[in-house]
């Protein structure tokens, strides 16, 4: 109000100041003056109309020499013209608009933004007391936001006029605080309780206001600071000697709080003190510099993010609450509310601290009154409400007409029902209470408060009608109820009929029949409940029996299926190998065309081995130089000849001695696997990484038959804190591979063991991320999710190569920041790739087959299928032109390869004509 009131008492003067202006400006701001001093007509009219004859024209500032002026501009917007016409059509617009609005408050009372929108636009209207009236129908609803209660607080401060008037701001301004913690309204109404000081009680309303203005913000790092300034004016603008030691105190007290900008204070402090600053206060206000180098960091990270940073500030209450201090933690979860005040979450964890700490009733029911106002939506808020009020023991409100009561509680319960039936089951097609909670409650409160059994069996009977008949859980829960306020043959009526209906636990029903007859009923009745259970039971076995004959029959369809196609995959690759075999028989049975083709060339073996993840020794390598295809590249090969290589894989074949594993030693085991197949004496390099964990007493690498590690080995320790230590190296980084350690564990004895240690259901405070970048790295990731929330763990998968593969695991302290980061993150770009960003919810893992022999349909048992040298890998691209190529049966399947040579070499004999190697040449060169 100063501010606005100087910068005003500056205009003249800098208009003064600016000097001669040209004809056609001064023109141009004498209708700008007179456009303005219209407007102020305007609105001192609509201001008459409202507060009355009592309004005086001079405390507007209209002056009566303006009058020719205003005459002559009122005339000029009276007289007829597009401007009259198209503020005439703007207006009706408006009225319209503002009918509409007030149609639809009348239809749904709890729309805030179309509260918003009419008061805008009564107020573009001038319509005062409708604008008031409606601001106050808002407020009763709803807590009013910092911009609209300035708004609301002008504008009556702008009419207030007599004592009357002024109390009426001064409510407003109660109601204002109550609503949020805002400085800003804080400080307007400490400027406006300053201009009351005439009054009666004036100087000890405003000492009043500010002290709790204080006691409220004054801990405000960054906006606490001009309260503090505010008061002290005000003292220091009261000319006496006992105020000295006001202001002084005022000084000392605010430099012992931690507040930005506290050197210029502690400057201005020295400056008008005239005796020297006190050593108590020099060191409370060291020890508050102290303090704010701490709170900085926070106070830095909420300036630079954008609304509503809900993350940064849950890490500035979270340091709050470490510290411990009451009345900062208080205020942090203020000034989070009033960025966050939808934000459940956060209500009940300051809800919650105030029941435990402080325990303050105004200010407990204060918080928990607002936080239902912002969030009357959430069921836990009101149910701590509730408790609170009982755990302070407020009044409840004596009704004296118990029947009127219980009517309105039924006629709740039905509304209950009706939402849901038409507003949740028909809009979405899905039942908004599919146990039937709702009417539980109403059929217990019927029992026992209003001993009314025949409602409450109308309420399960409607309860089972709706789908629920099928489960025991439900006819236990009406029979338990029975039990407690009905009598035994209504118990004994329930269970008879949960047993014909149940058909997830019918054994669990019939037993609790025959135990309750067995105790109460009579002869002929327990006859009866046996012949009944065991007639039941009976029928339902037959129909499980029938359930997992038809199940086996599906299962069984898979396993023919399954068999189907291993054998067409078995008669592909014989039919590849027995295509690959025509080379050699050709070459044998034409071998002078063959020199002709390569006479230069020395004899190679008829089969190449080709060696993996193995590195020949120097001077037992020899080069052999094979045509690549049609393109005429050429590759060298360094292959050791075969002998060599049959006596290097004897000799170590020989060295290894082998080794039983002993299952006894399992819990002092671990498995080590994905280790470089390239890797040399894995037991000499593997032990150091070990031995961080415990002794190691073995370490056994396994290696093939030729002599190759297989990646693979046991670590053996002589603790088994040892080994459980060692289980935390999984993934560790082994020569660019990431190493798993797993436990020792027999999975034929143990089908059930898992070794997978993720989660693989629903984790709603967990994202999965995709699409990223192969370059991204773990740091660069959770730098771009911190600005979201707190980040408990990230894992980028990789392959067990340990490349990345673009996906990512993030986990956040809880929902409400996955959710956040959920929508801020999804469809994100980082380094030009775009991202995908989802709750986790991995699909199910499939169960692996059990590797048992199984009996084809009508053949004799399968032998587990075998492979031969190569393995299970795809076989080598064949030599033969596709142009030669002819479809051919199935080779016979040996149990090392496929059959006898010379039968393929007849059946392809029989097939192509014989060719020779200068053909053969010639197909290859062809163009």
């Amino acid at each position: 109000m100063a501010t606005a009131a100087a910068t005003s008492a500056s205009e003249p003067e800098a208009e003064s100041k600016a000097g001669p202006k040209a004809d056609g400006e001064e023109d141009e701001v004498k209708a700008a003056r007179t456009r303005r001093k219209v407007l102020s007509r305007a609105v001192a009219a609509a201001t008459y109309k409202t507060v009355g004859p009592g309004w005086d024209q001079q405390e507007e500032g209209v002056s009566e020499s303006d009058g020719d002026e205003y005459a002559m501009a009122s005339s000029a917007e009276s007289s007829p013209g597009e401007y009259e016409w198209e503020y005439d059509e703007e207006e009706e617009k408006n009225q319209l608009e503002i009918e509409r609005l007030e149609e639809q408050l009348s239809i749904n009372v709890y729309d805030y933004n179309c509260h918003v929108d009419l008061i805008r636009l009564l107020r573009l209207e001038g319509e005062l007391t409708k604008v008031r009236m409606a601001r106050q129908k808002m407020s009763e609803i709803f807590p009013l936001t910092e911009e609209l209660w300035l708004e609301w607080l002008h504008d009556e401060i702008s009419m207030a006029q007599d004592g009357l008037d002024r109390e009426h701001v001064y409510d407003l301004f109660e109601k204002a605080v109550k609503d949020y913690i805002c400085p800003n309204i804080w400080l307007e109404y400490g400027q406006y309780s300053v201009g009351g000081i005439g009054q009666k009680g004036g100087l000890e309303k405003v000492r009043s206001v500010f002290e709790r203005a204080l006691s409220s913000v004054g801990l405000h790092m960054t906006k606490g600071l001009a309260l503090w300034e505010a008061y002290r004016e005000f003292e220091s603008a009261i000319v006496e000697a006992a105020r000295l030691e006001k202001v002084h105190s005022l000084f000392r007290r605010q430099l012992a709080i931690p507040l930005y900008d506290m050197e210029a204070t502690f400057a201005e402090y020295e400056e008008w003190s005239e005796d020297p600053v006190p050593e108590s206060v020099i060191q409370n206000y060291n020890k508050a510099l102290q303090q704010l180098e701490k709170y900085k960091p926070y106070e830095e990270a909420l300036l630079q993010a954008e609304a509503p940073r809900l993350s940064e500030y849950q890490a500035y209450i979270d340091f709050e609450m470490k510290i411990g201090d009451p009345a900062r933690i208080q205020l942090i979860f203020e000034r989070a509310l009033v960025e966050n005040c939808l934000v459940p979450d956060l209500w009940i964890r300051y809800s919650q601290y105030l029941d435990r700490q402080l325990k303050v009733k105004d200010l407990v029911l204060s918080v928990h009154n607002r936080a239902v106002r912002n969030c009357p939506w959430t069921v836990a808020l009101w149910s701590r409400y509730l408790l609170a009020m009982e755990r302070h023991g407020v009044d409840h409100q004596v009704i004296s007409d118990s029947s009127k009561e219980l009517e309105e509680l039924r006629a709740a319960f039905t509304r209950a029902l009706e939402y849901l039936k038409q507003e949740v089951e028909e809009r979405f097609n899905e039942s908004g209470d599919p146990s039937c909670v709702i009417m539980q409650n109403w059929a217990r409160i019927e029992a026992r408060l209003c001993n009314n059994m025949q409602k409450a069996r109308e309420l399960w009977d409607s309860i089972m009608t709706r789908g629920n008949a099928k489960y025991a859980n439900m006819w236990l829960e009406y029979y338990n109820l029975e039990r407690a306020h009905g009598d035994t043959q209504h118990c004994r009526k329930a269970l008879h009929r949960a047993v014909q209906c149940t058909s997830d636990y019918p054994e669990h029903v019939c037993e609790v029949l025959l135990t309750m007859e067995r105790t109460e009923g009579s002869l002929e009745d327990w006859d009866t409940a046996v012949q009944k259970t065991e007639t039941r039971l009976a029928r339902v076995n037959e129909q499980r029996m029938k359930a997992a004959e038809k199940e086996a029959a599906l299962v069984q369809q898979e396993e023919e299926k399954a068999e189907q196609r291993k054998r067409a995959r078995a008669e592909k690759k014989a039919l590849k190998k027995k295509k690959k075999t025509r080379g050699p028989e050709k070459r044998g049975a034409d071998e002078d065309d063959e020199k002709e083709w390569g006479d230069d060339e020395e004899e190679q073996p008829s089969k190449r081995r080709r060696v993996e993840n193995s590195i020949p020794a120097a001077g037992e390598t020899q080069n052999i130089e094979v045509a690549a295809g049609p393109a005429g590249k050429c590759a060298t090969v360094d292959v050791e000849p075969p002998s060599k290589q049959k006596e290097k894989a004897a000799s170590l074949k020989r060295d290894m001695p082998k080794v039983l594993h002993d299952s006894s030693k399992d819990s002092i085991t671990v498995f080590v696997s994905n280790l470089p197949y390239s890797m040399q004496e894995p037991d000499v390099k593997l032990r150091p990484l070990f031995e961080a964990c415990g002794e190691v007493v073995q370490i056994r690498p396994i290696f093939s038959n030729r002599g190759d590690f297989r990646g693979y080995c046991y670590v053996e320790f002589k603790e088994e804190k040892s080994a459980l230590q060692a289980l935390e190296m999984d993934r560790k980084s082994v020569e660019g591979r990431p190493m798993f350690v797993s436990p020792c564990v027999d999975k034929s004895k143990n089908p059930d063991f898992k070794v997978f240690r993720y989660s693989t259901s629903l984790e709603k405070h967990k994202l999965f991320i995709s699409g990223l970048p192969f370059s991204c790295t773990k740091e660069e990731l959770e730098e771009i999710c911190k600005a979201h929330g707190t980040v408990k763990d990230l894992r980028l998968v990789t392959n067990r190569a340990g490349k990345p593969k673009g996906l990512a695991y993030v986990e956040y302290e809880n929902e409400s920041q996955a959710s956040q980061a959920v929508m801020k993150m999804d469809g994100m770009t980082i380094k030009e790739n775009v991202i995908k960003v989802a709750i986790s919810n991995p699909p199910q893992r499939k169960v692996p087959e059990k590797p048992e022999t199984r009996k084809a349909p009508g053949g004799p048992m399968l032998l587990p299928q075998t492979y031969g040298a190569r393995g299970k890998g795809r076989t080598q691209l064949s030599l033969l032109p596709r142009a030669l190529q002819r479809p051919s049966a199935a080779a016979p399947q040996a149990e090392n390869g496929p059959a006898a040579a010379p039968a393929v070499a007849a059946s392809a004999a029989t097939e192509a004509p014989k060719m020779s190697n200068a053909d053969f040449a010639k197909l290859f060169l062809r163009k």
